[in-house]
């Protein structure tokens, strides 16, 4: 049981979550946290994810792996589980405050603001997401471990 659905059955208010990228991704290839994203992908909880992330996993499978990895993934997340976020005003304002308080990409200060405006657990593997953890709760998944240098 993850720490946010003891604080939901303690508090009876529903946990939710957005999903970054980083840990759609994470899924899809089985990495490290992937355990973790399908124990709340079969829970109770609300899950949403950002048009950004939709769009991000897309890109990155098709410069990465082509055309027909990126279709097959689209068809993958469209059969889970998940909600997805388009542009509201609110989300709009937010992502771009954290777009110009803090040193993040366009992608990610959406799918920040999502889980703000949602009240909603951050599910990632950014270490850069560490920069707004007063901002937003999170739930950081194992980062990828970094190439030793020769």
């Amino acid at each position: 049981m993850l720490k946010e659905e003891k604080k939901m059955k303690k508090t009876g208010k529903p946990v939710s979550y957005v999903f970054d990228t980083s840990a759609i991704l994470a899924l899809w290839n089985n990495e490290e946290g992937a355990d973790t994203v399908e124990h709340i992908l079969r829970s109770e909880a609300t899950i949403h994810i950002s048009f950004m992330s939709f769009m991000e996993g897309r890109y990155r499978l098709w410069k990465n792996a082509g055309k027909d990895e990126s279709d097959e993934f689209s068809r993958h997340l469209d059969l889970l589980p998940v909600k997805r976020v388009g542009i509201t005003d609110l989300i709009f304002e937010k992502s771009v405050e954290i777009k110009a308080t803090k040193n993040l990409s366009v992608c990610d200060s959406w799918i920040i603001a999502t889980a703000m405006a949602t009240e909603s657990v951050l599910v990632h593997k950014d270490p850069e997401f560490e920069q707004v953890k007063r901002k937003v709760k999170l739930k950081t998944l194992p980062y990828k471990k970094k190439a030793k240098n020769p």
